[in-house]
Parts: C-alpha cells; sequence; structure tokens
C-alpha cells in the first residue's frame, strides 16, 4: 500500500472509531489495532499524535457528508434534504445503532485535559459548512429570506445530530424517522411563506 492511501486508511479509521467509540477511547494505540497496522506506521504519520489524527479524521468526515450534502441539494431544498435525512437512516440502522457522527464525538468529549481540543474547533467549522450550505440552497433556490434560512439550516443540523444520538440510545430509527417528517413540514411551510406576497408587494 503507498503512504499515501496508508495515511488515507488511518483517517478514515479514526472518524470510523470516533463515531462508535466517541472522542476519548480514539487513540493513536487503538486506531492501529482497529486498522491492522503497526503502531510505528501510526505515528510516522501522525507525529502530533491523537490531536492530530482526530482532527483530520473530522476533517475528511466533515468534507464527505458535506460532498453527499451538495450533490442533494442539487434536487433543491426539499428533495436534497430529504436524501441526506434518509442517508443518515440508513447509515444508523446498517451500523445497528452502532455508529452515530465522528463530528458530534469530537465536539462535546473533551475537558481542558483532554487531547483532541483542536477537533472541537474542527467539527464548529464542519458544522458551519453543513449550515452555510443549507441555507445557501434555501435562500438561491427557494428564495427564503438570508436570516430566515440561517436560523433554519442550524435548526436542521441541530436536529439531525440530537436524533442520531436518540436513535443510537433507543436502538430505533423512530427518532430520526419523525424528526424528518417535521423538518421536511417546517422547510416545506417557509418555502411557502416566502413565495407569498407581502403588504406592501401587493398594494
Amino acid at each position: 500500500m503507498q503512504a499515501s492511501g496508508a495515511r488515507a486508511k488511518m483517517v478514515k479509521g479514526a472518524a470510523d472509531m470516533l463515531s462508535r467509540r466517541g472522542l476519548n477511547a480514539t487513540t493513536v494505540r487503538e486506531l492501529a489495532k482497529h486498522i491492522g497496522t503497526p503502531l510505528g506506521s501510526t505515528y510516522h504519520y501522525f507525529p502530533g499524535g491523537k490531536e492530530q489524527l482526530v482532527s483530520e479524521a473530522v476533517k475528511w468526515a466533515g468534507d464527505e457528508l458535506a460532498r453527499s450534502l451538495t450533490e442533494y441539494l442539487k434536487m433543491g431544498p426539499v428533495a436534497g434534504l430529504e436524501a441526506f435525512l434518509l442517508m443518515w437512516q440508513v447509515a444508523v440502522a446498517d451500523s445497528d445503532f452502532q455508529a452515530g457522527c465522528p463530528v458530534a464525538a469530537a465536539s462535546v468529549e473533551f475537558d481542558e485535559s483532554t487531547p483532541g481540543r483542536g477537533a472541537a474547533t474542527v467539527a464548529a467549522e464542519v458544522f458551519a459548512s453543513w449550515e452555510r450550505l443549507l441555507a445557501e440552497s434555501l435562500t438561491r433556490d427557494a428564495g427564503v429570506e438570508v436570516e430566515t434560512a440561517r436560523q433554519l439550516a442550524t435548526f436542521v443540523v441541530a436536529t439531525i445530530e440530537g436524533a442520531v444520538m436518540l436513535c443510537r440510545a433507543n436502538r430505533s430509527i423512530g427518532p430520526l424517522t419523525d424528526s424528518s417528517v417535521q423538518l421536511l413540514r417546517m422547510i416545506r411551510l417557509a418555502i411557502e411563506t416566502s413565495a407569498l406576497p407581502t403588504e406592501t408587494s401587493a398594494s
């Protein structure tokens, strides 16, 4: 395996560990066991240790999801969001409720003494990028007012992350399917409202 391939495998493996075990359990030593690679090789590619490894894993996962969301939103904000929500439902169910969101794991499991705080900053940037993609689609493709679109996008991302955690806790896809119904209803209502004439334009 080429160096670039080995490194990519480690980053992907770390993202998988984050989604299943959380930040505290995702260490360089445990990653080597998880993907079956020599410990020395892992430190070779990530001389910054856990901090570097986790930060890169979060960015990789965030970029992968952003690419999927970008593709889905080409269908428009409603169909795109519906596809994005379905993707989450399938991912959580297919993991037998073992895997959540690696970005969320990096954003909540740290304190002042925990390595990986840099990953929390990366996680915030990832969440912001998802929100920006959703908000831009709502404004550009559906005419939703900018501030309303921004708030809706934040609400969507927050709801998805919370629903994923509830699914894992309950070992049921129900929280995501229920949340999907209400999120899509809210988005449709916002779009319909934006299309209504205002008093000024009607007069």
